[in-house]
């Protein structure tokens, strides 16, 4: 049997890894969900571990998202004790993000797990060689399942004939983490910037082809905002993504990526960023050094490079839209218990 502990959550990159695993027939070990607060997700986490024990037996296999705080150690040992197996997904890990844990308090926790489905091959590596010694499969990007189908939207990319592409930035607008928002001056020139999100502050922008749209749900955004690109930026400067965040660029799968093609949309992403390699691959979006590159590179484009890389991003989408990836890391995941 395959098992899984559902939490009550506001993260939709985990929320959709329940639903992922309740569609493949996985069993949630928390019976009862005892609500979204804190004392609740509490409840709801104690209990579904607490079930371990009197559920699982030899040969069954837990899943695990991981961080998963005080509850993890605990649901990997009691899984052990029944003889199962532990398969755990990484969302973030907290020696590289928020420096909380030493890589080496971290490795003592994944060593817990036997299979671990982590972001991208930048972060396999990372895994490796801080000693995980498991099996190991690369996620490439995280799925996003929403009510809305992938819109097949024909937008249009004049820009050689006098026409603007639209370029499209969606999240936390707070300067704390984008502050290269009020850095577009003279920067943006053939592009329309269109902002969507909470925190951005109108009366510092500087940008003339900035258009700030305000807050947005994100099933909203997927069925109904058009672009020719969405950007997945963070950071102070226009010239690299940098600080904790774009150092973490180098190692994460931002959901922000998995969104816009959700919605249809090519990405443009920073050429140091752990996603560059996958969005070069299927050719999904562009590459970018700088911001400062964006101009010249939509003003290389042709119509018919732009169409190929459109279809591939509706394609992609739809892959998402089905669960493909983390059903990929599961079904690796079996494989390597059947095989050793």
């Amino acid at each position: 049997m395959n098992y899984y502990i559902k939490i009550a959550t506001p993260n939709k990159a985990k929320a959709d890894i329940d639903e992922i695993s309740k569609q493949l027939g996985y069993t949630d070990l928390a019976y009862k969900d005892y609500g979204s607060g804190g004392a609740g997700r509490f409840m709801t986490k104690l209990f579904g571990v607490l079930h371990i024990l009197t559920t699982m037996r030899k040969g069954d296999v837990l899943f695990l998202q991981y961080p998963m705080k005080k509850f993890y150690k605990m649901a990997t040992t009691f899984a052990h004790w029944r003889g199962a197996k532990v398969v755990t997904v990484i969302h973030d890990l907290g020696a590289f993000r928020r420096h909380k844990l030493t890589p080496e308090q971290e490795n003592h926790r994944l060593d817990k797990t036997d299979f671990i489905i982590c972001h991208n091959d930048t972060m396999a590596k990372y895994l490796r060689e801080h000693g995980y010694k498991g099996g190991l499969h690369s996620l490439e990007i995280f799925d996003y399942l929403s009510d809305y189908p992938v819109k097949n939207q024909k937008p249009t990319f004049k820009l050689k004939n006098n026409g603007e592409a639209s370029v499209v930035y969606a999240g936390n607008l707070g300067m704390w983490r984008n502050e290269f928002l009020y850095h577009l001056n003279g920067i943006v020139s053939n592009w329309k910037f269109n902002l969507y999100g909470k925190g951005f502050d109108l009366t510092k922008n500087t940008c003339d082809k900035l258009i700030y749209h305000g807050f947005i749900r994100s099933d909203d955004f997927i069925k109904n905002v058009h672009a020719n690109f969405g950007l997945v930026w963070d950071g102070a400067s226009v010239d690299e993504c940098n600080g904790a965040w774009g150092e973490y660029l180098k190692i994460n799968n931002p959901h922000k990526t998995s969104f816009y093609l959700r919605a249809g949309i090519p990405v443009i992403v920073w050429s140091q960023a752990a996603m560059a390699p996958f969005v070069r691959k299927y050719n999904v979006g562009i590459v970018i050094d700088s911001i400062r590159d964006i101009d010249k590179r939509l003003a290389d484009l042709t119509a018919d490079e732009y169409k190929t890389i459109h279809d591939n991003a509706v394609a992609m989408g739809k892959q998402l839209a089905d669960g493909h990836y983390i059903k990929a890391g599961l079904k690796a995941a079996h494989e390597f218990f059947s095989n050793n």
